[in-house]
C-alpha cells in the first residue's frame, strides 16, 4: 500500500511539473515577443512579471533621456523612418560589468549586458521526490551530467531573493544575445555528417555532399554536369538549423536551382527541367530589441564604436545612422563560420521590422532566414511622389547626407548582366520579388530616379529595374568620372556634386522617343550644309525640272500618267542621268519590261544611239563596242529584282531584296513599276485603303532607313469620257493615299494635239513636294528624243 501511495504520489507531481514548464515558457516568450520595432518616439506598454509598465522613448528610439543622454522623455518625436526600439527596464550602468541589474537600477543605452550564462531563464522548480526529471528526461543542454546543487547555493533564477515559483515568471535580464544554438541543435555539430533525412532528402535530387555542416558547399551540378571542364557550378547551402537546404548552379545555360527539407518537401524549383513546386516557409527568427547595441551620438558599446568610425570614415553621420536604425548585434555568421559584431541595416515597413540585413567585419552580407525581401528605407518614401533608388544601404545613408530622404537601397545588390527575354510574371521572378513586395508603395510613385553603380553589373541593375518599373517613369543618374556610386561621390567630390548629378538625371531612353538634342550633329551639319548637299537634293539632269523637283535620298516618288505617255521612259532616264553625273547605282523590279528590253533602252539612253535602225529612228545604230560599253556600265549601276516562276511579287518580297541589295551593292534608289503588276493578297476584312496605306507605310519605312530614294509607279483608274487632259494623283487606281502618303508626286503627261504643239513635249507635272527645300509645284517640260530615248529641256 505504502508502494502504491508513493507510485500515485509521483504520477500527480509529474502532472503538475507538466503544467508548469508550459506556464514558463509561455512567460518566457511571451517577454521576448513583446519588444517591437516602431516609428519615432512611440509609447508602448508591455508585460514582464506580470506587472505592466509603460515605456516613453527618445527621439532616437532609444530607452533614455534624449540624444547625449540627458534630455527629457518629452522629446518631439522626429519626421522620417527612425527606428525605435521598445525595451522595459533599465541596463546596468557603466562599470557593473554583466551583472544583472537589481530593481530600479539604471543602464546606458547600448551597455553590454549580462553573459549568456546568466540570461536569467531559470528551469521549472525541483520536482517533489519520486516525480520525473523537469525536462522529460533529456539530458541536460551542455551534454554533460546533471551537477547537483551543492549545500548553500541558491536555486538558479531566484537571483534577486524569493521564492522559487516567483522566479519562473520574473522578467530575464536583457543580455546581448548571441544567437546560440539551442539544446535541439539550432546549429548541426562541425564533425557531424548531417541529419539522414536531409540526406536522404538531397540525394533523391541526386546531389551528394562530402559533409552536411551548416553553411556553403560547391559540387558538380548533377543536371549540367559542370560543362565541358567539368565546374564545381552548383553551389548547396545548408541552412542554420542542418534540418533543409538550398541550391543553385551558377552556369548561364543551367540555372538549376530549389531546396528540399528533412520532411522531404520541397520549395519552388527551376532549372532544366522546369519543374516547380511549393515548401511551407517558417516564420523568421528576428532579433529582439535588446539584443542589439545602438549606433548613434553618446554613449555607445565598443562594438558600435567600431562601426561608427566606420561609417564617419565614409562620410556618414551618427544622427544619420540613428535615424535610419543602424545597430550591431553579435551573431552568428554562416560565411564567417562563428560569430561577428556584424553591422544591422532593419529593413522597416509600416513601422514593422521585417528583414535585417547583416555586414561582416570582412564585408561579407547575409539577412535573416526566411524574410520577406522588401526594399531597405520603405517608409522614408511613403507619400512622396518622387523616389531615388540606389544599389546599397550606405548609398542611401550617402544621399541622405547630401539631403536627400526620399531614397530606398535594393536588398541584394546587381546582377551580372541584364537578362534575356520578357520580364518574368511576379511569382517567376525570384529576384526581384522586393519590387512586387513593395508594389503598394511603388504604384502610386510617378518619378524613379535611379542611382545604381556606374560599373556593368550596376548598369545591368538599372536596366533591369526599368524594365519593371516602367521606362516611361524612370530617370538616371550618372556619376562623376572615377566615383563608381552614391558613396564615393560624396566621399571624392562632396554633397553639392552629388546633388547636381541627381537634377540632372536624364530620362530612362525609350524606344522609338527621342529629343532633338540628341540629333544635334545631323541637324548642325544640314544647317551648314553646301547647296550641292544630297539632303538638298541633287540634280535631276535637266535644268527645267531642278527648278521644282529635285532627288533626296530616303524619300518616295509616286509617279502616274495614262498608258503611253512616257511615265516609265522619263523614270529610265532619269535614273541614267543620276548614274552618270552622280555615281549612283540602282535596283529595277520593273515588270513590264522584258529583261533584254530594259537593257535596250537603258543602254539606248547611256551612248545617246539606237539600238537598232529601223522605223523609230533614221539614225545609224551603235557599234558592238559601243553596245558592250554600255553593257559594262549597265552592269555596273544597275541590279535587277524578278521573281523566276508564275507567282506575283508582293511589297514584302521586293522590299527584302532590295534591302540585301544596298548591303551587297550599295544601292541609292530603287524602281517598283507598275503597283497593279504586284501581288496584292490583303487579309480578311481589310479594305483596298487600307491595304495601301500600310504598303506606303512600309515602303516609306525602308526608304528612310537605308536611306534609299524609291520611285513607284502607278497607273490611274479607268478615265471616263477622257479627252486627253493631264490626269491627277487624286486619279491613281486603288486609294487617295498614293498621294496623302508619298513626298512626292509627279504626273508625266505627252502632248497628243498638234495643234497645241509638238507631240514629242512631255509635261512633267509635279503636283506635290513635301520637302519645300528640294523642290515646288510646277509643270516643267521636256522635248523626247525618240532615236535615243533621252529627254531634253525645252
Amino acid at each position: 500500500r505504502a508502494r502504491g501511495r508513493s507510485t500515485i504520489r509521483s504520477e500527480q507531481s509529474i502532472d503538475c511539473a507538466r503544467p508548469m514548464r508550459r506556464a514558463v515558457a509561455r512567460a518566457v516568450r511571451t517577454t521576448r515577443c513583446d519588444a517591437a520595432w516602431t516609428i519615432g518616439g512611440t509609447t508602448a506598454s508591455r508585460s514582464r512579471g506580470g506587472a505592466a509598465r509603460e515605456v516613453r522613448t527618445a527621439a532616437s528610439g532609444w530607452p533614455g533621456d534624449g540624444a547625449n543622454g540627458t534630455g527629457g522623455a518629452g522629446d518631439a518625436k522626429p519626421k522620417g523612418a527612425s527606428v525605435q526600439w521598445l525595451r522595459s527596464g533599465q541596463a546596468p550602468t557603466p562599470g557593473s560589468g554583466g551583472a544583472r541589474p537589481t530593481q530600479g537600477q539604471g543602464m546606458m543605452r547600448g551597455q553590454p549586458m549580462a553573459p549568456p550564462a546568466q540570461r536569467g531563464q531559470p528551469g521549472p522548480p525541483p520536482p517533489p521526490r519520486g516525480a520525473a526529471p523537469a525536462n522529460g528526461g533529456r539530458p541536460p543542454a551542455n551534454g554533460g551530467a546533471q551537477r547537483p546543487q551543492s549545500a548553500g547555493q541558491k536555486p538558479q533564477g531566484n537571483v534577486n531573493g524569493g521564492s522559487a515559483t516567483t522566479a519562473h515568471f520574473s522578467t530575464p535580464a536583457p543580455v546581448v544575445h548571441r544567437s546560440k544554438p539551442d539544446a535541439e541543435g539550432e546549429y548541426a555539430q562541425q564533425g557531424s555528417t548531417g541529419p539522414p533525412g536531409l540526406r536522404d532528402a538531397l540525394m533523391d535530387h541526386r546531389i551528394v555532399l562530402q559533409s552536411y555542416t551548416p553553411g556553403q558547399h560547391r559540387i558538380i551540378c548533377p543536371t549540367c554536369n559542370g560543362g565541358s571542364t567539368g565546374e564545381r557550378s552548383l553551389a548547396v547551402h545548408v541552412e542554420d538549423d542542418g534540418k533543409s537546404a538550398a541550391w543553385m548552379c551558377h552556369r548561364a545555360n543551367c540555372e538549376w536551382s530549389g531546396g528540399t527539407g528533412m520532411d522531404g518537401r520541397t520549395r519552388a524549383s527551376k532549372g532544366a527541367d522546369g519543374a516547380t513546386s511549393n515548401r511551407r516557409v517558417a516564420k523568421p527568427k528576428l532579433p529582439a530589441p535588446e539584443d542589439l547595441q545602438r549606433i548613434g551620438p553618446g554613449e555607445m558599446t565598443a562594438a558600435a564604436t567600431k562601426w561608427a568610425e566606420m561609417l564617419k570614415s565614409r562620410g556618414i553621420s551618427l544622427e544619420t545612422a540613428e535615424r535610419n536604425g543602424l545597430a550591431v548585434q553579435s551573431v552568428y555568421s554562416p560565411i564567417a563560420s562563428g560569430y561577428v559584431d556584424a553591422l544591422c541595416f532593419p529593413y522597416m515597413r509600416d513601422g514593422e521590422l521585417i528583414n535585417i540585413k547583416y555586414r561582416g567585419p570582412d564585408k561579407t552580407f547575409w539577412q535573416v532566414k526566411g524574410a520577406e525581401k522588401i526594399l531597405y528605407g520603405l517608409d522614408d518614401v511613403t507619400g512622396e511622389e518622387e523616389v531615388i533608388l540606389v544599389e546599397g544601404e550606405m548609398d542611401k545613408l550617402a544621399l541622405e547626407e547630401a539631403g536627400f530622404k526620399n531614397v530606398v537601397s535594393v536588398p541584394d545588390g546587381a546582377p551580372g548582366k541584364v537578362k534575356d527575354g520578357p520580364t518574368p510574371a511576379p511569382e517567376e521572378d525570384k529576384k526581384y520579388e522586393y519590387l512586387w513586395n513593395c508594389r503598394a508603395q511603388l504604384d502610386t510613385i510617378s518619378r524613379f530616379v535611379i542611382a545604381t553603380d556606374s560599373d556593368g553589373p550596376g548598369q545591368a541593375l538599372s536596366e533591369e529595374l526599368a524594365r519593371r518599373l516602367g521606362k516611361e517613369r524612370c530617370w538616371r543618374v550618372t556619376w562623376p568620372e572615377g566615383c563608381k556610386d552614391a558613396n564615393e561621390a560624396l566621399q571624392k567630390e562632396g554633397a553639392d556634386v552629388v546633388r547636381e548629378c541627381l537634377t540632372t538625371a536624364e530620362g530612362f531612353p525609350l524606344r522609338g522617343l527621342f529629343r532633338f538634342s540628341e540629333f544635334a550633329p545631323e541637324i548642325e551639319s544640314y544647317f551648314n550644309m553646301t547647296t550641292a548637299n544630297e539632303l538638298r537634293g541633287v540634280s535631276t539632269g535637266w535644268r527645267n525640272i531642278d527648278n521644282n523637283y529635285r532627288i533626296v535620298p530616303g524619300e518616295l516618288t509616286v509617279v502616274t500618267g495614262v498608258p503611253n505617255s512616257g511615265k516609265s521612259e522619263w523614270v529610265d532616264a532619269l535614273m541614267c542621268n543620276l548614274a552618270v553625273q552622280h555615281g549612283w547605282s540602282f535596283a529595277l523590279c520593273s515588270l513590264e519590261n522584258k529583261v533584254h528590253e530594259h537593257a535596250r533602252k537603258l543602254v539606248e539612253k547611256y551612248v545617246g544611239e539606237p539600238w537598232f535602225e529601223g522605223k523609230y529612228s533614221k539614225a545609224p545604230r551603235m557599234n558592238p563596242d559601243t553596245m558592250r560599253s554600255g553593257m559594262k556600265w549597265l552592269n555596273e549601276h544597275f541590279v535587277l529584282i524578278r521573281h523566276e516562276d508564275d507567282e506575283l511579287p508582293s511589297v514584302d518580297w521586293i522590299l527584302g531584296l532590295a534591302r540585301a541589295a544596298v548591303l551587297r551593292h550599295g544601292i541609292r534608289g530603287l524602281l517598283i513599276d507598275p503597283y497593279n503588276e504586284l501581288d496584292h493578297k490583303r487579309p480578311t476584312g481589310q479594305t483596298e485603303t487600307e491595304y495601301v496605306s500600310q504598303m506606303l507605310t512600309r515602303i516609306k519605312r525602308f526608304a528612310q532607313h537605308y536611306d534609299v530614294h524609291v520611285w513607284f509607279v502607278a497607273h490611274p483608274r479607268q478615265l471616263h469620257n477622257w479627252k486627253g487632259e493631264a490626269p491627277g494623283l487624286y486619279d491613281i487606281s486603288g486609294s487617295a493615299h498614293f498621294i496623302n502618303k508619298c513626298d512626292n508626286g509627279i504626273v508625266v503627261h505627252r502632248n497628243r494635239d498638234e495643234k497645241l504643239g509638238s507631240l514629242r513635249e512631255v509635261t512633267i507635272n509635279v503636283q506635290k513636294v513635301r520637302n519645300k527645300v528640294a523642290g515646288s509645284i510646277g509643270d516643267p517640260k521636256l522635248e523626247y528624243n525618240v532615236s535615243n530615248g533621252r529627254y531634253v529641256d525645252i
